[in-house]
């Protein structure tokens, strides 16, 4: 057996490196939330700053209490999840039909990139005076707001991805009969598909970032809309709860898809 040959059966029969076990990722994953959770107590135990400023977690889970009681932080909750995914979607999908065509044809991406570009440049509360005046302050304005917000990730990446896969795989399903849309399905989106994973999961949590842009400013429900009406009521508890909902939520999110695309993943 050649050297080589040796080489390459040592490596194979070497046991890779275990990581840590699930539990002990996740407790590390807790430790600096838990550390900031006690930094906050002991903040407010010494009077460092008054409970209008900063009230004691035990407030904002009180607060939380009360709005589930009566049935407002679902509602809020429910109107809030429900414009990210119909706005997510629709974004998504836009996204993968430009993606896919600059990232298949030089012609449109000569043609289209640049100005593409040029829009994804824009701030999220840039676009939210011309939605209200285009589509009124009803619930279209929002949706739209996070689809422009998920639309740019998977964009960017969707064309990046296609744009460099391997020549020699296209050359392969060329040479096998695969053309237009068979080859992109067959060769070059599986090629892809770490890259737009990537992109889809980095859409969805760019799409809470602009869902609450737009419930901040008009909104008369949602966690956006509990924020700003926090804020003028003076229940800076209340204000807290919408940020700790929104981080939990986008955190829920992300950990969802993060399955999902190892699942894919694992199975290329």
């Amino acid at each position: 057996m050649s050297t080589t040959a040796q080489v390459a059966d040592t490596a194979a029969d070497t046991p890779r490196p275990v990581g840590p076990p699930r539990w002990a990722r996740v407790g590390l994953g807790l430790i600096v939330p838990l550390t900031l959770l006690a930094l906050w107590q002991l903040v407010t135990v010494a009077g460092l700053y008054s409970p209008s400023q900063l009230p004691p977690p035990a407030d904002v889970l009180s607060a939380a209490i009360d709005l589930l009681g009566d049935g407002a932080l679902w509602h809020h909750l429910a109107i809030s999840v429900q414009r990210e995914l119909i706005g997510y979607l629709a974004g998504a999908a836009a996204a993968l039909a430009l993606g896919a065509l600059i990232g298949l044809s030089d012609l449109a991406r000569r043609l289209l990139a640049p100005t593409v570009e040029i829009l994804r440049t824009v701030p999220s509360l840039a676009w939210v005076p011309l939605l209200l005046l285009w589509l009124g302050i009803g619930e279209q304005p929002k949706v739209v707001l996070v689809a422009i917000g998920a639309f740019f990730p998977i964009y960017t990446t969707t064309a990046s991805a296609l744009s460099q896969v391997d020549p020699q795989l296209i050359e392969v399903g060329r040479a096998y009969g695969l053309r237009g849309a068979a080859l992109l399905t067959r060769i070059m989106l599986p090629a892809a598909a770490p890259s737009i994973l990537n992109g889809l999961r980095l859409g969805l949590v760019n799409g809470w970032l602009f869902l609450v842009a737009a419930e901040l400013i008009a909104s008369s429900k949602g966690l956006g809309f509990l924020l700003i009406d926090s804020q003028n009521t003076g229940r800076t508890d209340i204000m807290l709860l919408a940020i700790v909902l929104l981080a939990g939520l986008g955190k829920i999110s992300d950990i969802a898809f993060g399955a999902v695309e190892r699942a894919v993943v694992a199975r290329r």
